[in-house]
C-alpha cells in the first residue's frame, strides 16, 4: 500500500493529468489539464478560462479530484479536495495575472509581463485552486503486466481504410 508521501510525490513530479469535476447533472465531468503542485501546501493549480465546463462546473459545486498517471498503467493517485477559483485577470499586473504567470513559468519558462497579462486578460483566464485534502492511489512496481496484442485484422465486410 503507498503511503500518502508517496502519492503526493507523485503528483508533484508530474505537471499533466485529468481533472474531474461534477456536472450539472451530477455526471462527472473530465478535462485534461497541466497542473502546478506545491508540495508544502499540497495545492494544485491549474490555469482555465471562466467560460470553460470545468470553471463553471467548480464555480457551482468546488469538489474535484485529479488523477494523475505514473510509469506505467498501474501507478496512479488521485488528489481529491475543494477548489477555490481566483478572479479572472483584468488588470495588467493584478493578483490573477501574477498568480497565471507563476503557474504558466513553471511549464514555459518566464514570461513577458506586459504581453503575458493581456494575453490573460484577453482569454478572461483565472487559477483553480485544488486543496488536497485526501490521497489515494496504487504504486506497483512488480507483478504481471499486459503485453500489446497485434492488431486485430480485418474482419470480412469491414470498410477498407
Amino acid at each position: 500500500m503507498a503511503s500518502e508521501d508517496e502519492l503526493w510525490a507523485l503528483v508533484a513530479d508530474e505537471s499533466h493529468g485529468v481533472l474531474a469535476t461534477v456536472a450539472r447533472d451530477g455526471r462527472p465531468q473530465l478535462s485534461n489539464v497541466l497542473y502546478l503542485a506545491d508540495p508544502r501546501d499540497r495545492v494544485v493549480r491549474i490555469s482555465t478560462t471562466a467560460g470553460r465546463v470545468k470553471a463553471r462546473n467548480l464555480a457551482r459545486d468546488p469538489r474535484a479530484a485529479l488523477h494523475v498517471t505514473g510509469r506505467d498503467f498501474w501507478q496512479y493517485a488521485v488528489a481529491e479536495g475543494t477548489t477555490t477559483l481566483s478572479a479572472v485577470a483584468a488588470t495588467p499586473g493584478d493578483e490573477a495575472c501574477r498568480e497565471l504567470r507563476a503557474v504558466y513559468s513553471a511549464f514555459y519558462g518566464e514570461q513577458d509581463p506586459a504581453a503575458f497579462d493581456q494575453e490573460m486578460i484577453t482569454n478572461g483566464r483565472l487559477v483553480v485552486r485544488l486543496q488536497t485534502g485526501h490521497l489515494y492511489g496504487v504504486l506497483a512496481t512488480g507483478g504481471r503486466r499486459p503485453v500489446r496484442r497485434p492488431a486485430r485484422p480485418p474482419l470480412a465486410g469491414d470498410a477498407p481504410s
